[in-house]
Formats: structure tokens, C-alpha cells, sequence
């Protein structure tokens, strides 16, 4: 498992890559959520999108941890063939693969504030935080183990952006200066460069 020239992509980085697009998506959708009255009126939508925003974030933030827990204790050594995408292409091609999923939520969240004001956007944008918040996690789950994780680029789906589906069966690690991205996949101010 540890030889043969894979493109290796980190796993915080392709679970964070969706986060800021959420996050902002939802804060637009639940500004222009805030305009119409809504069959609710403002201030049920308010609370109701509050609590969606909270719950949303709870859920994305931990759902698969098992999966993913798994995968990070069953994680070999990469090889020395092994191929680190950077951090720009891996957060690319998550939104290259999703942007129309992007776009098809951010006007049904738009389109639900006549229903319910504001709650749209705030699910949108708690399903931004909570996947910050799974990378930070995982980002922890790396610094504990002095190392970074890493999934087969070609285990990602269609989509570049399933680090835990049926496809993925196992993780590979490198050291903590691989790559362009510190742990929980955030940019390095200094990129280390792709040593091992």
C-alpha cells in the first residue's frame, strides 16, 4: 500500500474547501432572507435559522467521525512516488466539482425566506462552520499524531470531495512539513515544500 505513484490530496483541506463558499453563500442568502416578511415573519425566521445554523453546524462537524477515525488509525506511510497535490488545485477542484451544487442551494435558500425568513442562508452558512470545525479537528487529530493525512486523489469521486466514502479504504501520512497546508488544512504562512 505504502509504494506506487498516487496523487495524494490532504484530508482537512479537501473537508475545509467547501467551507467558505458555504459559510459566505448563507451569509448573503440569510441577509436577503432578512427582506421578506415570509409566511412566518422576521422573528420566528430569526430564531428558527439561529437554531438551524447551531444544530447544522453540530451535525456536519461530526457526522463520519467514526469513519473518519478509522481511517486516520489505519493510516500507512506514503510512498516515495507518492505525488502531494497543493492545496490551491485540492480546494479547486472541490468547487470546480460542486459549483453547481453551490449554486442550486444558494437559491433554494434564497427562495425558502418566503417561507421561513433568514433560516435558508443560516443553514447554509452553520453547514460552512461545521466544516471548519471538522477540519480543526482533524487538524488536532494530526498534530497529536505528528503527522498529515492524505487520500488518494483518484478515491475522491466525481467530485473531489468524499475524504471519507465507500471508495477511500485506507489514509496515507506523511511528515508534518509535507506539503503547502498546516495541519487542519489551513495555508502555511511559510510552505515547507513537499518534504518527507
Amino acid at each position: 500500500m505504502g509504494r506506487g505513484g498516487h496523487g495524494l490530496a490532504r484530508v482537512p483541506v479537501v473537508v475545509r474547501a467547501g467551507a467558505a463558499p458555504l459559510w459566505w453563500l448563507g451569509v448573503v442568502a440569510a441577509g436577503a432572507g432578512a427582506l421578506p416578511e415570509g409566511l412566518t415573519g422576521r422573528r420566528v425566521g430569526v430564531l428558527a435559522g439561529a437554531a438551524l445554523f447551531l444544530v447544522t453546524a453540530a451535525v456536519v462537524a461530526y457526522v463520519r467521525g467514526k469513519r473518519y477515525d478509522a481511517l486516520a488509525r489505519e493510516a500507512v506511510r506514503a510512498g516515495k512516488h507518492d505525488v502531494l497535490q497543493s492545496r490551491a488545485v485540492t480546494v479547486r477542484n472541490w468547487r470546480r466539482g460542486h459549483r453547481w451544487w453551490l449554486l442550486a442551494a444558494f437559491v433554494a435558500a434564497l427562495g425558502s425566506a418566503f417561507l421561513l425568513p433568514v433560516a435558508g442562508g443560516a443553514v447554509l452558512a452553520g453547514a460552512g462552520a461545521g466544516l471548519w470545525a471538522k477540519a480543526a479537528l482533524l487538524g488536532r487529530r494530526e498534530q497529536d499524531g505528528d503527522v498529515l493525512l492524505w487520500v488518494r486523489v483518484d478515491w475522491l469521486g466525481r467530485g473531489a470531495g468524499a475524504p471519507a466514502g465507500k471508495a477511500v479504504r485506507a489514509y496515507r501520512m506523511t511528515g508534518p512539513a509535507a506539503g503547502d497546508a498546516a495541519p487542519g488544512g489551513a495555508r502555511r504562512r511559510t510552505a515547507a515544500g513537499a518534504r518527507r
